[in-house]
This record gives C-alpha cells, sequence and structure tokens, in this order.
C-alpha cells in the first residue's frame, strides 16, 4: 500500500490534473499566504524564525517577514506561522489543516531548486493527497491522542518536497517511511494552550523536506511505514480503513475536499458560530443557549469557561457567544478585552454544551451542530447544519478568499503588497521561478 501511495505520486505530472484540479490549488495557495504572511508577525513565529535562522547560514528560501534561510528552515518557519490564526485550510475526513504542512515544505524546496509555478502546484496537490488519505485512514481514533496536522502532515510535507525532487517510485518510498518514523504531535498541548500546535506544521514541513532531501541522497525508509506490523496504522489509531488510500487514488483528487475557515477559531466551532449568525437575536433578549455538537469536537472545544484568548478559540460556547454578541468571529473577537466584556460573560453563564449521539455518528464526514436559542419573551429560535461556510458543501468564492486575504495582509504589509500577491497567485503557473514569486515578503516586517 505504501509502494503503490509512491508510485501515484512520483508518476503523476501537471498534464494529468484536470484543470479544476489547478484552480483548487491555486486556491489553497492563496488561502495559506494570508494565514502564514500575517502569523509570521506573531510572537511565537517570531521565537520560531529566531531559532530557524541559526539553522545554518543560508539565503535558500523566504522565512516571511524575518529574511532568507535554509529550506528545511524556512519550512518550519513558514510552517509554524501558518497556523497560529486558526484561520487556515482544514479537511473533514481527515481532521487535518493541510495548507499548514505541505505547502511551506513546497514553497522552501522550490524556491531552493528553482523551480517553476507548475511544479510547485503540483507539489501541492500531491501533498494533499498523502496527507488527507493517510489522516483519512486513521481517522476517527487517531485525533483521540494525535494532531494530525503534526502526524499525517508529516507525510504530505514529505510527498510534496518529493515531488519538487523529482523523485522515482523507490526513492518516495523512502521518503514516505523516513517521514513516517518521525510523524508526531500530542493532543497534550491543549490543557495549557502551548505553543505546541503551532510546532506541528512547522516541524511536519521541516520532517518532510529532511524525509525527501535524504531519499535523493540514497537513505533508505521503511518500505511499509502505513501498513507493517509495527507501521503507522497500528501505532497510532485503534481502527483504521486501508481502502482510505487506495480508494479513487490518481482519479479523485483530496484537494478538490478543501474546506476554507471563515471565522478565526477552531474548526469544530464554526457550524454553530454560522448558526448563531443566521438567527442573530440581540444579546439583551437572549434567556438560554443551547449547542448540540459532536463528540470529538466537544474534546477539542468542549471549554465552557475560557480563561485566555487561545483558550477561547477552542471553546465552541465562548465562540457562539461572542458571536451573537459582535455579530461576527474574527480575530478581534479574541482579545483579552473581549473575553472580560460582561455582555460575553452573561451570555456564557447562560450557555449550554452537549454531545448529540446522532452528530456524532455524522462525523467526521460532517461537522454537525444544533442551536437552540431561548428569548426572554418565551420563544425559542432553532437551527442546525452540517457544514460550516466554506465547506464544499457550503462554498465560499474565490473572490471571498481574496477580501479575506486583503484583510489579513493589507494592514500588515500594505494594500499594494496585498494586490501584488493576490495577482502572483492568479499567475503562478506561469511562473518561471518560484524564488521569485514571494520574494518581498522576506523582508523583515
Amino acid at each position: 500500500m505504501t509502494r503503490q501511495l509512491a508510485e501515484t505520486l512520483a508518476q503523476t505530472r501537471w498534464s494529468a490534473l484536470p484543470p479544476e484540479i489547478a484552480h483548487h490549488a491555486r486556491r489553497a495557495v492563496l488561502d495559506w499566504l494570508g494565514s502564514a504572511l500575517a502569523g509570521a508577525l506573531e510572537p511565537p513565529a517570531r521565537v520560531a524564525q529566531q531559532v530557524a535562522r541559526g539553522l545554518g547560514a543560508s539565503g535558500e528560501a523566504t522565512l516571511f517577514a524575518a529574511g532568507r534561510g535554509s529550506a528545511p528552515a524556512a519550512a518550519l518557519a513558514n510552517g509554524v506561522a501558518s497556523h497560529i490564526l486558526e484561520l487556515d485550510d482544514v479537511h473533514k475526513g481527515s481532521t487535518l489543516h493541510p495548507a499548514a504542512p505541505v505547502i511551506p515544505a513546497a514553497l522552501a524546496v522550490a524556491e531552493r531548486e528553482h523551480r517553476d509555478g507548475r511544479a510547485f502546484l503540483l507539489a501541492i496537490v500531491l501533498g494533499y493527497e498523502a496527507a488527507l488519505r493517510i489522516g483519512e485512514a486513521v481517522n476517527p481514533s487517531h485525533y483521540r491522542f494525535w494532531h494530525p496536522t503534526g502526524t499525517a502532515g508529516t507525510f504530505g510535507a514529505a510527498a510534496a518536497a518529493g515531488s519538487i525532487l523529482g523523485l522515482d517510485p523507490e526513492r518516495m518510498v523512502d521518503a514516505l517511511g523516513t517521514a513516517g518514523t518521525q510523524a508526531a504531535g500530542l493532543w497534550e498541548f491543549n490543557a495549557d494552550g502551548a505553543m505546541s500546535k503551532h510546532l506541528h506544521p512547522g516541524k511536519a514541513a521541516f520532517n518532510g523536506v529532511l524525509a525527501a532531501d535524504l531519499a535523493r541522497a540514497g537513505f533508505t525508509g521503511a518500505s511499509r511505514i502505513l501498513e507493517g506490523e509495527r507501521g503507522f496504522f497500528r501505532a497510532t489509531s485503534e481502527t483504521h480503513d486501508a481502502t482510505r488510500i487506495t480508494e479513487g487514488l490518481g482519479t479523485r483528487w483530496k484537494i478538490a475536499e478543501n474546506c476554507y475557515k471563515l471565522h478565526a477559531c477552531c474548526g469544530h466551532t464554526h457550524t454553530a458560530i454560522d448558526c448563531a449568525l443566521d438567527l442573530a437575536p440581540a444579546p439583551e433578549t437572549i434567556e438560554s443557549i443551547e449547542i448540540e455538537t459532536y463528540g470529538s469536537g466537544y474534546a477539542i472545544a468542549g471549554n465552557p469557561r475560557p480563561s485566555t484568548p487561545y483558550q477561547a478559540k477552542f471553546s465552541i460556547a465562548y465562540c457562539t457567544a461572542v458571536a451573537l454578541a459582535d455579530g461576527c468571529c474574527g480575530l478581534d473577537q479574541f482579545t483579552a478585552a473581549r473575553l472580560a466584556d460582561p455582555v460575553i460573560a452573561a451570555l456564557l453563564e447562560r450557555t449550554r454544551v452537549r454531545i448529540a449521539e446522532d452528530l456524532t455518528a455524522r462525523y467526521p464526514a460532517a461537522w454537525p451542530a444544533r442551536l437552540a436559542i431561548g428569548l426572554r419573551d418565551g420563544s425559542t429560535l432553532h437551527a442546525g447544519a452540517d457544514y460550516p461556510r466554506g465547506n464544499p458543501e457550503n462554498p465560499v468564492s474565490t473572490e471571498a478568499l481574496e477580501e479575506k486575504f486583503r484583510g489579513l495582509i493589507a494592514p500588515r504589509y500594505g494594500a499594494a503588497a496585498a494586490e501584488r500577491a493576490i495577482e502572483a497567485v492568479r499567475a503562478l503557473e506561469s511562473c518561471a521561478d518560484m524564488a521569485e514569486a514571494f520574494r518581498e515578503f522576506a523582508q523583515a516586517n
């Protein structure tokens, strides 16, 4: 099975991709770039950049807002930056944020190797293919302890980097084997809001570049890293579905299932937020808020009384309450001031969250929620949905993603820089050298 996946990754050419898949790849790059560039200015990213610059003096690749560094170092720093704002993409079936580990690895190696835009986009499609299929195969039991963005994301980063390097099937098997033995990322960070969540995609990107570079140099890896007796499936899941790896492989591209986040918080909160925004009663009229969600979502986002802005991003109760109070759930809703607001505190006191077994049964194919808001006049408002806005089943336009990008980049880098970046993404297929595509964003900010 590992070999079958590796053969597809190594042998797929740009010409084999349907035009709509290239379109999905460009959308993924645009959405990732906004999160990565804005995240690069945040404190956890600054720490990662400082460390990355110490990983050998080199100008191989762009460290967003921090100069240049070696390809592995750039993958690390940009991967960390990608996942800080909680606005990067997500995939339902694998519960994985694919852009954050895959695209930094692809870009870093493409810059170092001076590959063109089509090679870069192909690498992203193949990286998503590996990460999402492997994530689906071990989900949902894997998710109890493991953060798939760090674990399955390592395979995706290796696949993307290996594609850029032109690895043959044998060397791609080695790259996947070396990626799998490095795959890690535990949920324990959530207990105290540690920066580990940001590290997971950064380290996955770094490890993916390392795995591909080692494979190119002749370093061997486990040939059955997925299905072996002591391989990834058995080690990290109670049950797994190996058919997820091979079903539609090479004909149905997983990047088309990508989901885009419109709220700056954990994806498990988004369906409830959308329901709250649809109902939109005035906060002063609300007597009670009842939220029903699925088990895995509750395990990650069930905190009823967050005490820090970071914890608030992982509280479906807080996210719903602040959406009702403010009419949105952007970056400004996750500050100490908003957390201390008495209006939101009063709404949280009236909020109850519970697991609904029928909703749990629909996960991870759907990420459903139901909302019942009792009003002081005795009436009750109801809403429910299986998919938040931004999912393929509830899609968002490319124009809306460009507006999201402008909202993140213009205040931080300037409106002109935002427009240049959008044009660069639109023109990726004609880019002759990826080392030039986003070079201006290496400048310290």
